[in-house]
């Protein structure tokens, strides 16, 4: 396995967060000894994502990778989807999304074309967008 490949693997985590949260790569090569990645994501926290999953790999990154990432608010959002299971509610999807059952509302606003007040009934199979 040739180096590239090598750091490519190494770093597969990052450059799957990066992929799933919808960021543009325009590089992913080699510069001298360190896997260059270079690209824009939608947003700061996404960007911080992406940055966390590179440090997750040990210190060694410092010596292994360049990550060369802007923010481009023209991107689009990334956004996650649930489906509903059975014995679901709008209050355990949010308290397993944001930590806390109390945010269901955030959900609410989120499917203005399903849902329109906390007394909403969701089903098994409805798939619903989880804001940020």
């Amino acid at each position: 396995m040739d180096m590239l490949e090598g750091l490519k693997l190494k770093y597969q985590d990052a450059i799957a967060v990066a992929k799933e949260k919808g960021v543009v790569i325009a590089n992913l090569h080699m510069e001298g000894e360190k896997l260059y990645l270079k690209g824009a994501a939608p947003n700061e926290d996404v960007k911080n994502d992406v940055w966390n999953a590179v440090k997750a790999v040990g210190d060694s990154w410092r010596n292994e990778i360049t990550l060369d990432l802007s923010v481009d608010t023209s991107l689009p959002q990334p956004v996650k989807h649930y489906t509903v299971v059975a014995g679901d509610s709008l209050w355990k999807i949010a308290a397993h999304f944001y930590g806390n059952g109390s945010q269901f509302p955030k959900i609410i606003a989120g499917n203005p074309d399903k849902l329109k007040d906390e007394k909403s009934v969701i089903h098994p199979g409805d798939v619903l967008v989880i804001p940020d």
